[in-house]
């Protein structure tokens, strides 16, 4: 009766689980045998008869039986006159098949086995959790928010799985409520302990990439190729595109007349503002392209240290840093080479990083993450201007415009 109580609690497992019945029994049987190998030191003369739909279990201790002296080891060999209390022809030399009931490993050992099958079964779905996240890393995947903490948000799955959303993760516009519905990549799926770590993003360029495949059938048909993705996430990406089909104009496919096929990409993405431009093997081409809107002059590429010199019109200098810097900041990486620009017309300047005996480093360092790195660069841009680009106090400010003038007027 305990065998068979024990054996329907051990199915509620398989309907909770849905465990295919091979994998029960595999379970059943390595915790039979844990308890067996505690309760007499070994279980390789055990037979363990599993039939977890019918609730049939069967534990069988096979011994040999020895004279009653000759009795070394008690779970391997069975002396003759109890071998002939169970069945009186036994005789010395035959092997002895003996049924272990369940109450004879002890009350301790049976709350022990049965917290161990949890462990199991929680491991093996654990597992079988982190094959199927495992599959999906790099792919989108939709999610309800559960829980907002202040350095992630939990999400669970339509099966409940759990999901993480970091922090560094989100759009910095991103804002969730409880209950809502959140899409990403899934970016990383890493085993910590037997529980398995779902991260998602939002981002990652593989996320913009992948949005691109969702809502542009050319892309998803492979038709239109994407070449390169480069995002500062919430701000501004850039796409480099491609397509083998001479017909098809790559960057207005993905756009869409007025826009009306990215504005979906653009609005899950918290208006983020994303420039597609057409792939080409023609270096000066693909970095002219790549510096848009801001039309170039001209372009010297030096292979050797990775770096371009960029000519543009006065006017065309904005545009080519965009705000924040965030325009040449993309350009250089989406073609992987370091942009310097500098304006039509002028031929003397200064590379600010001469100045570092007088201006600090970090100081430099702001100046050169908005696409100035040159006196001239910065002496032509209004002091409010300035202020607004950079992180930068007024007062330092100053301080550099009039080390940079005194430069000039020497």
């Amino acid at each position: 009766m305990e065998n068979l109580a024990l054996i329907e609690s051990f199915s509620e497992f398989k309907d909770d689980k849905l465990i295919d019945r091979v994998t029960l029994m595999s379970i059943l049987e390595d915790v039979f045998r844990n308890a067996l190998k505690k309760k007499f030191g070994d279980d390789d003369n055990f037979d363990i008869i599993i039939n977890p739909d019918k609730g049939d279990l069967e534990i069988w201790r096979n011994r040999i039986v020895v004279s009653d002296d000759k009795v070394e080891n008690d779970n391997q060999e069975i002396s003759l006159t109890d071998a002939q209390k169970i069945e009186p022809d036994f005789e010395v030399g035959e092997d002895v098949s003996e049924e272990v009931k369940l109450f004879d490993l002890g009350r301790r050992s049976i709350l022990a086995l049965r917290q161990n099958l949890i462990a199991k079964i929680q491991e093996h779905d654990n597992t079988n959790i982190y094959k199927q996240f495992k599959d999906l890393e790099g792919e989108i995947y939709n999610a309800e928010v559960h829980h907002i903490r202040h350095r992630a948000v939990i999400l669970l799955d339509d099966d409940g799985n759990e999901l993480i959303l970091p922090k560094d993760k989100q759009i910095p516009s991103d804002f969730f409520r409880k209950g809502e519905n959140v899409r990403g990549i899934i970016e990383t799926v890493e085993l910590k302990g037997n529980k398995p770590n779902i991260v998602m993003s939002r981002t990652a360029p593989a996320f913009l990439e992948k949005l691109f495949e969702q809502e542009i059938p050319e892309v998803f048909d492979g038709l239109i190729t994407i070449k390169n993705v480069v995002r500062i996430p919430g701000e501004k990406a850039k796409v480099a595109v491609d397509s083998y089909d001479d017909r098809i104009d790559p960057v207005g496919a993905c756009v869409g007349m007025k826009g009306s096929r990215i504005h979906g990409i653009v609005r899950e993405l918290g208006n983020e503002n994303i420039d597609v431009i057409n792939y080409t093997n023609n270096l000066q081409l693909y970095i002219t392209r790549a510096l848009s809107p801001a039309r170039v002059t001209s372009v010297k590429i030096d292979e050797d240290t990775k770096r371009v010199e960029v000519i543009l019109k006065p006017e065309e200098v904005s545009k080519a840093i965009g705000r924040g810097g965030h325009n040449i900041r993309l350009a250089g990486r989406l073609t992987g080479y370091e942009i310097d620009v500098f304006r039509e017309g002028v031929e003397e300047d200064v590379e600010l990083s001469e100045f570092s005996d007088e201006i600090e480093k970090w100081i430099i360092e702001e100046f050169s993450k908005v696409g100035l790195d040159t006196a001239k660069s910065i002496l032509e841009q209004d002091l409010k201007d300035l202020v607004k680009r950079t992180d930068l106090e007024e007062e330092t400010i100053e301080d550099v415009l009039r080390i940079l003038k005194e430069e000039f007027e020497d």
